[in-house]
C-alpha cells in the first residue's frame, strides 16, 4: 500500500433507514410521523426510522423500526426503497446516510409509539406541504420526493389499489387518485380507463348497495403490476370546472 493510499481520508459513516408511510384517512392523504424522544431534534416530529444494526439487511431494519416505533406491521404494506440521502450535514451527529423507504397502505389503524418515540400519529400531508408542520432532519425533502414518486406510480403501475381495502368500488379507487394527485377526475372517463387497463381490476360479480343510485359493482386487484395503457395526469382541464381533470 502506498503512503498516499494509507493516509487517504475516509469518512466514518453510519447507516439508517427512514420510513415514509402514506395512507388515506378521513378523505385526505396522511403520513405517519413520530415525536422524537431523544436528541437531536428532541420533541420535534419526524419520519419513523433508526440505525441499521450490524449484520442486518436494510429491508429487515425498515420493518423492525416501523414495528418498534409505531407498532405497525410493515409486511402487509407495499414497501419499496425510495432513494438514498447522504448530504454531509443532514444529521448533526455526524455523517449519516439514510435509505428511505416508501410504503402505501389502505386506511391504517392508530399508531402506537414505542422505543425512542414519544408519540406516533397519522398527520395530513397538506399540513406539511403548507408549512404548518416542520419535520426534523431533511425529512420534508424525503416526503416531497416520496409524494411525487407515489403520484408517478399511480400513472404507470397498479399500486393505487394498495390504498383500497378489497373489495372496492370504482368510485373508491377514483377517490384514491384524486386524493394523491390533488385533482378531481371525470367519473365516466376514469371508469372507462381503469376497466380497460389490462389486468388492473377483476370484477367480483357482487355489488354494494348505495344510498343514492344503483348498487355499485365490486372489484379486487388484478395480477398486473404495470398499467397498460397508463393513466396519465393531464394539463387539459374541463372547461366547466377548473378542478375537473379529464384523463387521456
Amino acid at each position: 500500500m502506498t503512503e498516499r493510499a494509507s493516509t487517504r481520508d475516509h469518512a466514518r459513516v453510519a447507516v439508517t433507514v427512514d420510513l415514509l408511510i402514506f395512507t388515506v384517512r378521513q378523505g385526505a392523504l396522511h403520513v405517519l410521523l413520530i415525536e422524537r424522544g431523544h436528541a437531536p431534534f428532541e420533541g420535534q416530529v419526524a419520519l419513523p426510522g433508526g440505525y441499521v444494526r450490524t449484520g442486518e439487511h436494510l429491508d429487515a431494519a425498515a420493518l423492525r423500526e416501523l414495528r418498534e416505533e409505531t407498532g405497525i406491521d410493515g409486511s402487509r404494506l407495499h414497501l419499496e426503497q425510495l432513494r438514498t440521502y447522504g448530504d454531509p450535514d443532514r444529521d448533526p451527529r455526524g455523517r449519516v446516510i439514510t435509505v428511505a423507504y416508501l410504503a402505501l397502505g389502505p386506511d391504517m389503524p392508530a399508531a402506537q409509539a414505542g422505543t425512542d418515540a414519544r408519540h406516533a400519529e397519522w398527520t395530513p400531508v397538506k399540513a406539511i406541504l403548507e408549512g404548518r408542520i416542520n419535520l426534523a432532519f431533511d425529512h420534508e425533502v424525503i416526503l416531497r420526493e416520496g409524494l411525487e414518486r407515489a403520484r408517478f406510480q399511480l400513472e404507470y403501475t397498479t399500486v393505487a389499489a394498495a390504498f383500497c381495502t378489497e373489495p372496492f368500488t370504482i368510485a373508491e379507487l377514483r377517490h384514491i387518485y384524486e386524493v394523491v394527485w390533488g385533482l378531481t377526475l371525470d367519473a365516466s372517463n376514469f371508469r372507462r380507463k381503469v376497466t380497460g387497463a389490462h389486468g388492473f381490476l377483476i370484477p367480483t360479480g357482487k355489488h354494494r348497495t348505495q344510498e343514492i343510485g344503483r348498487p355499485a359493482a365490486l372489484y379486487r386487484r388484478g395480477p398486473a403490476q404495470l398499467l397498460s395503457p397508463p393513466l396519465l395526469r393531464s394539463s387539459d382541464v374541463h372547461r366547466s370546472s377548473p378542478n375537473l381533470l379529464v384523463l387521456h
